[in-house]
């Protein structure tokens, strides 16, 4: 069972019905017993940063992810939920994450480019249990801040964007996209379904 965490911030629906296609059994719960049973846990949002790292840790849902993700579940940030995986967020102010992954989240440096980062763009691969490597592939993105620093440790996909920036954040059994699998069709399903194969 995936678990889908509900934190009152996320477009939580539109995830599971990419699940349900897909014939995955997908629950949106914010009960943390319920993220201790699943196999897979996905950490969805959209919205402010501090708002978000708030509420899950008003609920308790930070050390239910935290948990799943250090017993070797397959676990997967999307959009919002990739950010809070950072270990802090400069977006109004400075904000401590998850501290999943390290590095912090800045605005995006794109003179002259609309902000937020809003559409279709590329992304180039690296090796990562979501898609094969040496890929380029078109995804769907909506952003205002990012993990600008490209690393080799953590990177598995880069987007262009005003600056280069990590799409796809990959570590062990961790995951983590900016940009929205589930709105980015068939490329976004394969990446969904690979994940929910996962052991």
């Amino acid at each position: 069972m995936i678990a889908i965490i509900d934190y009152g911030m996320g477009n939580l629906r539109s995830v599971q019905k990419a699940f349900a296609f897909l014939g995955a059994d997908a629950r949106i719960t914010d009960d943390p017993a319920l993220i201790r049973e699943a196999s897979h846990v996905v950490l969805p949002g959209v919205g402010a940063f501090r708002d978000a790292i708030a509420r899950l840790q008003e609920t308790g849902l930070d050390r239910a992810f935290a948990e799943a993700a250090q017993a070797g579940k397959p676990v997967l940030g999307i959009c919002l939920g990739m950010q809070l995986m950072y270990e802090a967020s400069e977006e109004n102010g400075y904000y401590r994450g998850l501290g999943l992954f390290p590095g912090k989240i800045t605005r995006i440096e794109a003179p002259g480019l609309k902000i937020p980062h809003m559409g279709w763009n590329t992304i180039r691969t690296r090796a990562c249990p979501l898609f094969d490597a040496d890929q380029e592939l078109y995804v769907y993105f909506v952003h205002s801040y990012c993990a600008g620093e490209v690393r080799d440790d953590v990177t598995a996909a880069v987007c262009e964007y005003g600056q280069p920036f990590t799409a796809v954040a990959c570590k062990d059994n961790m995951m983590a996209t900016q940009f929205h699998p589930e709105k980015s069709g068939t490329v976004g399903l394969d990446m969904l379904r690979r994940f929910a194969a996962l052991q």
